[in-house]
């Protein structure tokens, strides 16, 4: 039999651990004009708003956020290896 007691314990332990490891609603979301720094491990860089894959930015790799949000997604320039225009997933960003 499960006490109440201990459900409490059960809840305050994954609520201290979810704070601890972050969430995607931690990190910032892109600013339009700003060249944003990747603070996830891998965030994919799509040809529309979960479209096809067209490359990975890295934590620590930088992407300027120049337009429109769309759907979750946010538009803009990929630096590095990838260096093209493309869709990211906002909130990956430190």
């Amino acid at each position: 039999m499960v006490t109440w007691h201990g459900c409490a314990a059960a809840l305050v332990t994954v609520v201290a651990t979810v704070a601890l490891t972050g969430t995607p609603a931690a990190a910032d979301n892109g600013t339009v004009g700003v060249r944003e720094t990747v603070c996830a491990q891998d965030l994919f860089v799509r040809t529309t708003p979960n479209g096809a894959w067209m490359g990975t930015l890295y934590q620590g790799q930088t992407f300027l956020v120049e337009g429109p949000r769309s759907g979750g997604y946010v538009y803009g320039f990929a630096y590095g290896h990838i260096n093209r225009r493309g869709w990211v997933q906002d909130g990956w960003f430190c």
